[in-house]
Formats: C-alpha cells, sequence, structure tokens
C-alpha cells in the first residue's frame, strides 16, 4: 500500500459509537415510527447505549418523539421518528433536454421544485443555471443552509470526483463537473455526483413502497431520452472500478441496426429508449420534427390513451424491446426483480405484456418466470429523488473507518 493510500484504522469507543448511531438512524428512518425497546431489541445493542444515542439524535434536531397511548398497556411508550422541517437536500438532474432541481426534506419527501429548457452552450453554463436554479427554491423556502446538494447525469461520472468521461445525449466528453460546480461561486454546499440510473436505482432503494420494498436485490431500468441500468446488490448499488457497470442500454440488441448516439450500431437505448419510441411514432405518421416544439414521450403516451393506434403499436414495440434487452441482463445477473422506471409508465398497460414477449422470446431455462418486473413506486422522477438521496445516504451514514 503506497503511502498516500488510505488505510483501515482500528476500532475505538468513538468509531463504534458512530457506527451504532449510523445503524439506529437508518433503523428509525426505514421502521418509523419506532420504541427504544424495539431499537434494542433489533439491533442487539443494550438499552442504555440506545437512550444514550436516542438522547444526542434528539438533541441534534435529527428525531421527535411521541407519546402513544394504549389502554392495553401498563406503561404507554414512547415512538420515534425522524424530525422533518430541520434539515433539506439539493437535488439536480440534468438531461439533454432540461435541468430539474428541487429541495427536499430528509424524510424523501420533494418540498419545491423546478426546472429549466436546455438552451445552455456548454457545461459551465448548465452548471451555473444548476447553481441558480437551487439557490431560487432555497431561497423562496428560507432555508439557510442545505446539508448537500446531489447531482444526477446520464453518462459515465466518477461519483467520488464528478468528472464525467463521456455523456452522450449531452455531447460530453472529459468534463471536470466536480470542479465547476465547487468552484462556482454561489455554491455553498457538498456536492454529490452519481450517474441518474445508478441513483434512480438508489432511490428506489431508499424509498419505494409496495413489493419493491421486499427485494435487497434487483436492477433498475431507467427509460429517458437514453437508457441506463442501476444495479442492486444486497442493498447497495454497483458501481464498477470505472463506474461504469449497468451500462446495458449499450449492450448489442442487433447487429447492424439502428445507430446509437454512443457511436456503435444496434444499442438497447437505439430501440427502447423514449428518443427511439419518439423516432419511430414520427416515421409512422410522417409528421415532421419540430425544434420549438419537440414531440416527447408523454405526447405518445397520452396520444394511446385516446384512441390514437399508430401509437399503441409504437409502444407495444418499446415494451418489445424493453422485453429483449431484459432477458440480456438476465443472463448477466440473474436478479429476482427488475424495475423499470420513467415517462413511459403512463402507458404500462399496454407496454408491460409486450415485456413479458419480448423478455420469453430470448430467455433461457425458464428465467423469464422467476423473475418479477415492476414499475417504479415512486411518484417524483427517480433521477431527481436519487439526486437527493446521494446526500441523504451520506447524512444518516455519518462516521468514517478511514483516514
Amino acid at each position: 500500500m503506497s503511502p498516500g493510500e488510505n488505510k483501515i484504522i482500528g476500532g475505538n469507543a468513538r468509531l463504534v459509537r458512530n457506527i451504532n448511531r449510523a445503524a439506529i438512524l437508518n433503523l428509525i428512518r426505514e421502521q418509523q415510527p419506532i420504541s427504544r425497546v424495539k431499537i434494542s431489541r433489533i439491533t442487539g445493542l443494550n438499552k442504555s447505549t440506545v437512550s444514550s444515542i436516542v438522547a444526542e439524535l434528539l438533541e441534534n434536531d435529527y428525531l421527535v418523539e411521541n407519546l402513544v397511548l394504549d389502554n392495553h398497556v401498563g406503561r404507554n411508550p414512547y415512538q420515534l421518528q425522524l424530525k422533518t422541517g430541520r434539515y433539506f437536500v439539493g437535488a439536480v438532474n440534468i438531461d439533454s433536454r432540461l435541468i430539474r432541481a428541487a429541495i427536499v426534506d430528509i424524510d424523501g419527501r420533494v418540498k419545491m421544485k423546478s426546472e429549466l429548457q436546455n438552451t445552455f452552450s456548454g457545461p459551465q453554463e448548465f452548471v451555473g443555471a444548476a447553481v441558480d436554479l437551487v439557490n431560487r427554491l432555497q431561497k423562496k423556502l428560507t432555508i439557510k443552509e442545505l446539508v448537500g446538494i446531489g447531482v444526477t447525469i446520464a453518462g459515465l461520472i466518477d461519483q467520488r470526483s464528478g468528472y464525467v468521461t463521456v455523456a452522450p445525449n449531452l455531447g460530453w466528453k472529459d468534463v471536470p463537473l466536480g470542479d465547476l460546480f465547487n468552484e462556482h461561486p454561489g455554491c455553498n454546499s457538498s456536492v454529490y455526483f452519481e450517474n441518474d440510473a445508478g441513483a434512480s436505482a438508489l432511490a428506489e432503494l431508499w424509498f419505494g413502497t409496495g413489493l419493491v420494498k421486499s427485494y435487497s436485490n434487483f436492477v433498475f431500468v431507467s427509460v429517458g431520452a437514453g437508457l441506463g441500468t442501476g444495479i442492486v446488490i444486497d442493498r447497495k448499488v454497483l458501481e464498477g472500478k470505472s463506474f461504469a457497470a449497468g451500462e446495458f442500454g449499450h449492450m448489442n440488441l442487433f447487429d447492424h441496426g439502428e445507430s446509437c448516439v454512443c457511436g456503435n450500431e444496434g444499442c438497447w437505448e437505439a430501440y427502447a429508449s423514449d428518443r427511439a419510441t419518439v423516432r419511430r411514432y414520427l416515421e409512422k405518421t410522417d409528421k415532421k420534427i419540430d425544434e420549438s416544439n419537440p414531440l416527447l414521450i408523454q405526447d405518445v403516451c397520452s396520444a394511446a390513451d385516446k384512441g390514437d393506434k399508430i401509437a399503441e403499436s409504437v409502444l407495444k414495440k418499446t415494451g418489445y424491446y424493453l422485453g429483449l434487452g431484459v432477458s440480456n441482463i438476465l443472463r448477466a445477473l440473474d436478479p429476482p426483480a427488475i424495475v423499470i422506471g420513467g415517462r413511459i409508465l403512463q402507458s404500462w398497460d399496454i407496454i408491460y405484456p409486450e415485456i413479458l414477449t419480448g423478455l420469453a422470446r430470448r430467455s433461457f431455462f425458464g428465467l423469464e418466470k422467476k423473475v418479477m418486473v415492476l414499475p417504479s413506486s415512486l411518484k417524483e422522477r427517480p433521477r431527481l429523488i436519487g439526486a437527493a438521496t446521494l446526500v441523504l445516504r451520506e447524512f444518516f451514514s455519518d462516521y468514517r473507518i478511514t483516514k
């Protein structure tokens, strides 16, 4: 190990306490409202340790406690839950068409959000617009400071430094996005980075509801202007050595197929992304592209809802292509669940049967019968909530094991 590398340090009382503190805080986040007795039982920590750490969290305004009246018990318990309205995070999602920003409470609820159309000439203008947008939202809510700001983008990005190796849909290559944010005079918070598919998977992991919540392993397929996937294994998002884990959007679906923005041909993204769906619809209806008023995936979905048979057939084809791509994910990872996210969920009833058809078409050994294909359970855009979750992940894991 070289002298400049991080070294693991041995345990000490303060480190152990911080780890226990993070464990208790996360347990409260996941199971609130919850009593001290239940926390002790689940974590295995003694009651005095739990009480001491909870007292610290209450003092720091992380938690609130409420007395629960129950005539069936001798002593009514105090239930703990996160204190909202005290700590806030900023969230930014940059895509090829616009910038989205939001202020989010520590329980994942969006307090205010806004967006700007893409009229920017380069990364520096994108960053300036994003910072100004977050600052305006923060001012409207009269919030003095943010815990941090999370930023998501479709492309290969080093989550530690924010360095963008490539973002095809934006036309970016070798962009020091982290430096641009950190050096911007209006950015007064720590900034965290991730590609939008990985962040979407993280958001689903933290704030997913219903059946999705029961899975600790799944693959999130983010369908947008591009197509990416986030891989969750044992409740952690897989990054990869070069932060390229999950780039299934650019796996080959057909030899000598449609051209993709990455420069290759036949990529999954070239067939199943929103851009591909809209393109097929325009081709079949002979409509011309209007840059001043572009047709969006939600327009195609709305047309299908109103009985447009061409729109319906185009969406069915997209569903089929999604299924073909998912079959390759099954071969590679064999996950118990696939979660689909994006605006195309507006037409879930149309695309879902076709996803299963495409999946069965190329699957093998009956794997398609063992996987659950689910729509994202998030009410807000996963990639925007994912940006906020990047900060919340740090907030709820406030301990260090390296120096």
